[in-house]
């Protein structure tokens, strides 16, 4: 399925100039119809599955109880 840049913006949650400056460093694959841009949506599924990743590692994180510190005495 094939998008523009305004759906791409919206579908990724980044500003238009944001694609668009991706689609001139050529980080973003398009095809040009002479009109507008057309962007593959498949080719972002590599970027949710990376950020699934990192939710997933940012949650472990989070979750891990703090240990307890071995200098800690409760002599006054």
């Amino acid at each position: 399925m094939y998008l523009t840049i305004k759906e791409t913006a919206e579908y990724l949650d980044f500003p238009e100039d944001y694609i668009i400056s991706l689609i001139r460093q050529k980080k973003i694959r398009t095809l040009h119809d002479g009109e507008q841009y057309l962007i593959n949506k498949n080719q972002f599924s590599a970027h949710f599955e990376q950020i699934e990743k990192y939710r997933a590692m940012i949650q472990a994180y989070l979750s891990e109880p703090i240990p307890e510190d071995p200098d800690v005495k409760d002599e006054d």
